[in-house]
């Protein structure tokens, strides 16, 4: 392996480390006990739920090439996951806030589960069902585990701001050192060990199964708006009410969806990006420093989430425009470094530069999954949580499934061109979502001095 990875690999683990061992009683919020209890549990679930999905993550792409199929095909396999959680999620993550959140999340482990077993078979239309299994279960993942937590938080009587606390720690841990232990692991397995790229896979599938077990004895079931009376349609109606209705809540979905569209993106295009001549590159290692990068990232959320002077609603026009910068990266040095035209070898300059810069863009995603909780967590009703953000993911499933389509018809300069001018897009958003927020919390405190005035002002009966 080249010395570029460990030099990078290395250099993010100090950075990290340096992070998380300089951190004071202001970087730090003070719990209960209990709390402490119910957040190392969930840390735990959140955890293996995660290893499941990253030990696949960096040999998708590669498992269907390896079965002899092309760029097209792959990317429609790809559309026929994000495809089926468009269509399907909303209607899973309103049966989760109606039937359970719990029981919705057993449902992602099975419907995952099923999922990686479908990856042994080279068959095209098997693979197609294992993708739209797989399209159901993310679903699932990024809407009912966040649902059963914020639900489950605040019956159990916890302050509001220690939630961003598990937060960040669900997303330092799950998306960030899991992730980082699950490409070693994936690297070790397909490569190091020789079982091939279907093996993490099966490694996968193993975690989630553990990770039910622990939901199944020691989670309780919450609900959204458990009433008979409200079919499905009845919650897609009041969901779309309560998104309409509520600036904030919009801004929040094209926010969500813009940025996650991109990321989705990135996860197609990175493999090929990065060895456009067929340069060997260690899949799981890279994938690994990513998501080292992430780490660090949500490090850096933790402590500005844990500080009242920071709003997350003022950084995250930064993350966002910063995001849109390394996405032009790859358009820069197409035209500034002259491209190899030698098949094979080790990875190119350009690649180098390409690699730092995805790092980049993978720290801003690790502050991303905690500060969008936050807001979610801020802004949408309990009662149709999990429908709302099912229908958040409706559009960015749109769009990756449009760029996906045409993956051919476009170089991936262009894609990475489009991808930028969307988080650009999330950072004006946000600016206006800031506004928003700070002058809806202005009218709510002069409201609440005119009551206390009032109040004060009233002549005593005697």
């Amino acid at each position: 392996m080249e010395l570029f990875y460990f030099l990078v690999f290395g250099g993010l683990s100090l950075i990290v480390a340096a992070l998380e061992l300089s951190k004071n009683n202001k970087d730090r919020i003070n719990t209960s006990t209990v709390f402490n209890s119910f957040k190392n549990n969930y840390v735990l679930v959140y955890s293996l739920m995660m290893a499941g999905d990253w030990l696949q993550g960096p040999y998708v792409y590669y498992l269907y090439s390896q079965y002899g199929f092309g760029k097209g095909d792959i990317g429609r396999l790809f559309i026929a996951g994000f495809g089926s959680s468009m269509l399907f999620g909303t209607i899973v993550g309103s049966l989760a806030d109606k039937q359970g959140r719990k029981r919705a999340c057993v449902t992602y482990c099975i419907t995952y589960i099923l999922s990686c077993f479908t990856k042994h078979s080279p068959e095209y239309k098997v693979l197609m069902v294992g993708r739209i299994l797989g399209g159901i279960a993310t679903s699932l993942l990024f809407s009912s585990f966040e649902s059963w937590l914020v639900a489950e938080h605040n019956k159990r009587g916890f302050e509001q701001q220690w939630l961003s606390l598990t937060f960040s720690k669900a997303i330092f841990f799950g998306n960030g050192l899991v992730a980082i232990l699950a490409g070693l692991f994936g690297n070790v397995l397909a490569d190091t060990l020789g079982f091939g790229p279907v093996a993490p896979f099966d490694a996968a599938a193993v975690f989630l199964a553990i990770g039910m077990a622990i939901i199944l004895s020691s989670w309780n079931e919450n609900y959204g708006d458990p009433s008979e009376s409200k079919d499905l349609l009845t919650q897609f109606r009041g969901a779309a009410v309560a998104i309409g209705s509520d600036e904030k809540i919009a801004l929040l979905g094209a926010i969500q969806s813009l940025f996650e569209g991109s990321m989705y993106t990135f996860v197609f295009l990175w493999t090929p990006a990065l060895s456009p001549n067929d340069e060997e590159i260690p899949h799981g290692f890279i994938f690994a420093t990513f998501m080292l990068s992430s780490m660090l990232g949500s490090s850096l959320a933790s402590r500005l989430l844990a500080r009242a002077t920071f709003k997350v609603e003022s950084y995250m026009q930064i993350v966002f425009a910063v995001s849109a910068g390394t996405f032009l990266l790859p358009i820069i040095t197409s035209y500034i470094v002259p491209p190899s035209k030698v098949k094979g070898g080790g990875i190119s300059f350009a690649g180098c530069i390409q690699v730092l810069g995805f790092c980049t863009f993978e720290a801003c995603v690790g502050l991303f999954w905690p500060s969008i909780m936050k807001m979610r967590s801020q802004y949408i009703p309990e009662e149709a949580r999990s429908t709302i953000m099912n229908f958040f993911r409706i559009p960015l499933n749109i769009f990756v499934c449009i760029v996906l389509y045409n993956v051919n018809a476009f170089p991936i300069t262009v894609m990475f061109g489009m991808c930028s001018i969307f988080l650009f897009m999330a950072s004006i958003l946000q600016r206006r979502l800031m506004v928003v927020a700070e002058s809806h919390r202005t009218k709510s405190q002069e409201w609440t001095s005119m009551k206390e005035r009032e109040t004060e002002e009233e002549p005593l009966n005697i």
